[in-house]
């Protein structure tokens, strides 16, 4: 199949652009290398079902030009994290809504099927195990931290707009806190955060009182999700979680990098104030329920927590290396 990803560059788009070429798929990768990375690419740039353009999904003629004679696209471009969306909270709407928007008319014309990548932000204050068909409850529009799940949610919707007045084939997907090789910690993710201070012996930033809890997931079990959805015909007209349903505390996340990278760090818990310059309102609980995603695949994590924190010490330190 000839596939566009959007976004392939990033942390879970140059997993995917790999996987997919190991399935015998043809790969166009799209990014601006905003927050993504050329050198996620670089086991693939000169494979020869590769190619990689440098451009952004705002720039309509060009997201047309790519996805013409392509059967499939994975739409993961996206402003994330949360240290950039309160940085810039109106390039999250333009990028995250407008560039979605480009996508899934490009995709219409072609007659190619679309996977969008949603997060579980979208739920915001709702209450877990948080269900796909659950009502969404997000926060004030005056506080920057929701624009982003505001982002998706658009998105979502206007996934399922082009499959009502276009026929497109389209599945959503809900990401919850995907981890492993390659995740950068500067927009604010917490794990390569964590261990990013702890191989360097410099104290581990809890933020908040450190009780919220989390749900993990390796980015290879994440994949085995997606493109298990991706086979699946049922799949489309869909929304699916893609998660773990195993919580843990971050308090006792930061506990556990120190201890692997040998105790020296200390942990200081940080107001949100001052770690984002604002006050912000964060979940005290975000875990996935599942249910949807094993009754159309059998999916089941097959990496457990310990195994992810290894493998993130290990390249951390490689990385200091």
């Amino acid at each position: 199949m000839k596939v566009l990803v959007t976004g392939g560059a990033g942390f879970i788009g140059s997993h995917l652009c790999e996987r997919l070429l190991s399935r015998g798929d043809e790969v166009t990768c799209l990014d601006d290398l905003s927050t993504g990375r050329a050198a996620n690419l670089e086991r693939v740039l000169e494979h020869p079902r590769f190619r990689f353009v440098r451009g952004s999904v705002l720039d309509e003629e060009l997201v047309g030009e790519l996805t013409a004679d392509v059967e499939g696209v994975f739409h993961l471009a996206a402003l994330v994290g949360v240290r950039l969306v309160l940085e810039r909270p109106s390039a999250t709407l333009a990028i995250n809504v407008v560039g979605t928007r480009h996508v899934l008319a490009a995709a219409a014309r072609a007659g190619a099927r679309v996977l969008f990548a949603s997060s579980s932000e979208v739920y915001g204050q709702g209450v877990p195990p948080f269900a796909e068909e659950q009502p969404l409850l997000l926060g004030a529009t005056r506080e920057p931290r929701w624009s982003y799940a505001a982002s998706k949610a658009l998105g979502e919707s206007l996934s399922f707009a082009h499959e009502r007045e276009h026929d497109l084939a389209v599945v959503v997907v809900r990401f919850f806190n995907v981890v492993g090789p390659r995740q950068r910690g500067d927009f604010g993710m917490v794990l390569p955060r964590f261990v990013r201070a702890a191989v360097r012996e410099e104290p581990l930033e809890v933020y908040g009182d450190g009780a919220q809890t989390r749900s993990f997931l390796h980015v290879e079990d994440a994949l085995d999700a997606v493109l298990g959805l991706w086979d699946e015909p049922r799949s489309f007209g869909q929304v699916v979680n893609v998660g773990s349903e195993r919580e843990l505390a971050i308090g006792e996340l930061a506990e556990r990098v120190r201890a692997l990278a040998g105790g020296r760090s200390p942990i200081v818990r940080m107001p949100y104030r001052e770690a984002y310059g604002m006050d912000m309102r964060d979940f005290a609980r975000r875990v996935p329920d599942t249910a949807r995603l094993r009754a159309l695949t059998g999916f089941a994590p097959r990496r457990p927590l310990e195994a992810i924190l290894a493998e993130a010490l290990a390249e951390g330190r490689g990385v200091l290396a």
